[in-house]
């Protein structure tokens, strides 16, 4: 199932956030060879975890994470405006357009789990008024994305074949939704179930905290 999590709540979901950030880790770090940084518990975190992101992950059975996008408002310091803003026409800075980063998925990742992650995303589109999310993505990402059915518009990029580095923007249509609903196995009602489960809990955490 997703789960939408912001990082202040991560500490109630304590396996599936250490697995969250372990299996970053080990597609950043370890398959990928990027120079991230890796703690001693063997968990990948970054400065902008730091910045009480939404996330969407895919909770196993048992609890452990199997993948995950990390979302910011990019009215706020963001990745692609910090350190990929020579691949774009100056900063971009938008209540309507949100950051995604950290695509991630766990080794043995059931194939319907990243477009499951897409839904997701389509999800906080349509309920937080958001037009397009803006990413950085590598070359590897683009057979994936065309799989799934949620190709970006390409912005920016550098370098040449494994190597290339782009920074994308995704917008995602009813007819987008469609695709990606069915690559993933899944119904759009199921998608906003799940949506409305996560954001009901917190709204009837807020109210106990209020009443």
């Amino acid at each position: 199932m997703l789960r939408y999590l912001y990082g202040s709540e991560l500490c109630n979901h304590p396996t599936l956030a250490k697995t969250m950030f372990q299996d970053r880790a080990d597609q950043f770090r370890t398959r990928l060879g990027w120079d991230v940084q890796v703690d001693e518990t063997g968990a990948e975190r970054d400065e902008y975890d730091a910045l009480n992101p939404l996330y969407v992950i895919w909770e196993n059975p048992d609890a452990t994470h199997g993948g995950s996008m990390r979302f910011l408002p990019t009215t706020g310091q963001t990745m692609v405006n910090d350190h990929f803003g020579h691949l774009t026409e100056g900063p971009i800075t938008s209540p309507l357009i949100w950051e995604c980063t950290r695509f991630c998925l766990s080794r043995g990742a059931a194939p319907q789990v990243a477009p499951a992650l897409m839904l997701g995303g389509g999800e906080i589109m349509r309920n937080f008024g958001v037009r397009h999310f803006v990413g950085v993505f590598d070359a590897r990402m683009v057979r994936i994305y065309r799989m799934i059915g949620a190709s970006p518009d390409v912005l920016g990029s550098q370098g040449e074949g494994r190597d290339r580095i782009a920074v994308g923007l995704w917008a995602f249509s009813d007819a987008a939704q469609a695709r990606v609903a069915k690559r993933a196995g899944l119904t759009p009602q199921q998608s906003r179930q799940w949506f409305e489960m996560s954001f009901g809990e917190k709204r009837q955490e807020e109210w106990a905290q209020t009443g």
